[in-house]
């Protein structure tokens, strides 16, 4: 397929920013996980009945059978499930051919014994899952917050008017207010970081029903746990129906989309310094900013990051609020919800190389910032009105009030003059003409 005749933009227009996860979300790659859970196991089943974990001589040639993946191993598998039309079934079709190819001599029937559908695919979507987050998802993540990191160090000493309520505030500094994001997203990985990725296991019903009837003297449950956690990483679930519980991975959605959350008010800060002059952004030659006005550069790599973020939680709050609710032991919902798991990933991806690429284009105007805070002398009256109150003046938040909420600009000359005109010692005199909007910043550089 041609990306251009792709419906989604993940497949077409940002294809090359989210390719990545193809290898985990594809239905190629589906295909290829579900064959790797029913190979590993059908390893595993063959040694347990055996009571004999040695090694295999076959081994090798059966983990080939995923390891080798190729396009045309998932075409063969498409063109079983044209006659099977179940998507399941006919991977356990392909393993019986290959195994017949390959002259296997383990017993064929032990491919899928004693297993249901959901038993491949809730083991087969948290391992894609787990696997996409520690290699591609996690890594992407950390480089944002990095970033951050080092551009809030690199502006730890920048004096900066604050804005609350879009009004001129007590002064920060713009490395803290930068920092702030970083401290938030490592504190939501810390969250992220502690879930564990789960998947069920245990036949049509969770009981293990026919491994029982069929083996009763084996602990099937020990057997499975072990299953999960030492072949396939994943965290057995003890109690469910015929489908998984999806409570961790519905977990994992909110935590993203927590994250993705403070990435949207990160996006949306950034779109306003720069409205605000206190960021230019660099100028690549060719660029067009409008098709009507040359003079502008838009900030449309954070307009971008937004975008992808808005709909990747969407699908996300969608994701956790439908997975973990099923009909009785099981209806087929989250079968066709599921297989979107990659799409708000590939937005989130498409979201952070965004911000990558706007980080990279920001030309701090500290003159712009500087000439804000001597704007705004006005900013220094809870600092005066604080000193005051310490040397027990009368009613000085008042005062200060009358002073600075008049129809006339407040300026150096306008606070000078009404400190001089305090009935106050000479040093708490000397202390208030020592505020000014660039130094009343607190600690916000001591850190």
């Amino acid at each position: 397929m041609n990306i251009l005749e792709a419906i989604s933009p993940i497949d077409g227009r940002y294809r090359g920013k989210c390719e990545k996860l193809a290898g985990y979300f594809s239905e190629s790659a589906l295909i290829r996980y579900r064959v790797r859970v029913e190979i590993e196991y059908y390893i595993a089943i063959i040694k347990e009945l055996r009571r004999d974990n040695s090694a295999l001589a076959e081994e090798a040639s059966l983990r080939a059978i995923y390891q080798e993946w190729s396009l045309e191993s998932a075409q063969r598998v498409k063109e079983i499930e044209q006659t099977t039309n179940h998507d399941v079934k006919a991977v356990e079709y392909f393993i019986k051919e290959r195994l017949d190819a390959m002259n296997c001599t383990l017993p064929r029937e032990m491919v899928h014994f004693g297993l249901t559908s959901q038993d491949i695919n809730n083991t087969a979507f948290p391992m894609m899952l787990h696997e996409a987050h520690n290699e591609v998802m996690r890594p992407a993540l950390e480089e944002i917050v990095t970033i951050i990191d080092q551009m809030a160090e690199e502006w730890r000493t920048i004096p900066m008017l604050a804005h609350t309520h879009g009004q001129p505030a007590s002064p920060t500094a713009l490395g803290k207010e930068i920092k702030v994001f970083a401290y938030r997203l490592r504190e939501q990985m810390k969250h992220l970081d502690e879930l564990p990725f789960g998947g069920k296991f245990g036949g049509a019903t969770g009981n293990f029903n026919a491994h029982t009837v069929a083996y009763p003297d084996h602990d099937w449950v020990a057997f499975a746990n072990a299953f999960l956690k030492e072949r396939l990483g994943l965290q057995r679930q003890l109690f469910t129906t015929q489908i998984e519980n999806y409570d961790n991975l519905a977990a994992y959605m909110d935590a993203m989309r927590r994250i993705n959350t403070i990435l949207i008010d990160l996006s949306r800060d950034i779109w306003t310094y720069i409205s605000m002059n206190y960021f230019r952004q660099k100028i690549k030659s060719g660029e067009v900013g409008s098709s009507a006005m040359p003079h502008k550069v838009n900030p449309i790599d954070f307009e971008n990051a937004e975008g992808n973020l808005g709909l990747a939680d969407a699908i996300f709050t969608h994701l956790a609020m439908k997975l973990p609710i099923s009909r009785m032991q099981r209806d087929l919902t989250d079968s066709t919800v599921i297989r979107n798991l990659g799409i708000p990933l590939a937005h989130t991806l498409v979201a952070l190389q965004s911000l990558k690429k706007g980080f990279g284009k920001l030309l701090l105007n500290e003159a712009k910032l500087l000439s804000d805070l001597e704007d705004n002398w006005a900013v220094t009256a809870e600092a005066i009105q604080t000193v005051l109150r310490s040397v027990n003046y009368p009613n000085p938040y008042e005062a200060l009030k009358q002073l600075t909420r008049t129809n006339e600009k407040v300026t150096a000359d306008t606070i000078s003059a009404f400190i001089d005109g305090l009935d106050v010692d000479n040093d708490v005199k000397k202390r208030l003409h020592d505020i000014t909007p660039h130094n009343y910043v607190g600690n916000a550089m001591n850190w």
